[in-house]
């Protein structure tokens, strides 16, 4: 059962203690992970010391860092309208402000060169009832961006996310096609798309421009009104078979990547994740 693709993970997803998360990914396969809370604290709150400590453990492990689920752009633009009260807004422990974002780009790149990730996620401000009136202004924040993080050879993901102006697939297409930067490019969250009101596969995937793919998401749900009610990787509405061959088929190369968000059995998430982990695994591996 040896995964087609590389086997991934956001490591709070498993536990905010990183040690303990690393001993539930390992024995899934899991040979590299985004991080996004380590030890209860934001990845762009940990000291230098901290990072060191980090990486220790994931080396101890042979587990590399692929890429930073940092919360750039995961906020307020400034008259870009109301913002859409539909969608939950997810901070882990980072809530910022327009103002905060150079420090914020400024960290990343600090801390890619710490953890040898070479992804950094971003968004596209939260998401208002006009999406329209953001559009230009996100263009132009992240083609900048992309120019900071091409000097360093780092690749700026912008993910669709529902609570994001960016949040379908119909949307992440017309904003890759908008800024055609050799530095950014899709981080593709199918169960995003879907929470957006798409279907993301075969619907929303086959808009995309498939050599701006660098990374993908892995969750599942299903939809209540506009509630998700997340569940285990490959038994809700996402057609993660399906979407898997599609990125085999279309030459994709990158790592698949488990952001469980289920609470799992009886609300232990990380039992949770790693039945999702081995869920995943053998998608991957079919």
């Amino acid at each position: 059962m040896t995964p087609k693709l590389e086997l991934a993970a956001i490591t709070d997803e498993f536990s905010p203690d990183l040690g303990e998360a690393l001993e539930a990914m390992a024995p899934i396969g899991m040979t590299a992970c985004e991080l996004r809370v380590v030890w209860g604290k934001n990845i762009m709150n940990l000291t230098d010391d901290e990072v060191k400590k980090a990486m220790e453990l994931l080396n101890a492990k042979g587990i590399r860092v692929l890429g930073l689920s940092s919360p750039i752009l995961k906020c307020t633009l400034p008259d870009g309208g109301e913002v859409d009260s539909r969608f939950q807004q997810d901070i882990f422990g980072s809530t910022h402000t327009i103002d905060d974002q150079p420090r914020l780009v400024d960290r990343a790149l600090q801390l890619c060169e710490m953890t040898g990730a070479k992804v950094v996620r971003v968004f596209s401000f939260w998401r208002t009832v006009d999406p329209e009136k953001c559009f230009e202004p996100a263009c132009a924040a992240l083609s900048k961006m992309a120019d900071q993080f091409k000097a360093h050879d780092i690749i700026c993901g912008i993910e669709n996310e529902h609570a994001c102006n960016i949040g379908t697939a119909a949307e992440a297409a017309r904003f890759l096609n908008a800024v055609p930067h050799s530095h950014l490019k899709l981080v593709w969250d199918p169960a995003n798309a879907l929470v957006s009101g798409e279907e993301p596969y075969p619907y929303g995937y086959n808009l995309l421009p498939k050599g701006r793919i660098v990374h993908v998401h892995a969750k599942d749900c299903h939809m209540e009104g506009h509630k998700p009610v997340w569940g285990p990787v490959g038994s809700r509405h996402v057609d993660w078979k399906g979407q898997i061959a599609a990125l085999l088929s279309d030459g994709y190369t990158g790592a698949v990547s488990l952001e469980t968000h289920w609470p799992g059995p009886n609300g232990n998430k990380k039992e949770g994740s790693i039945i999702c982990g081995w869920n995943l695994r053998g998608l991957l591996a079919a």
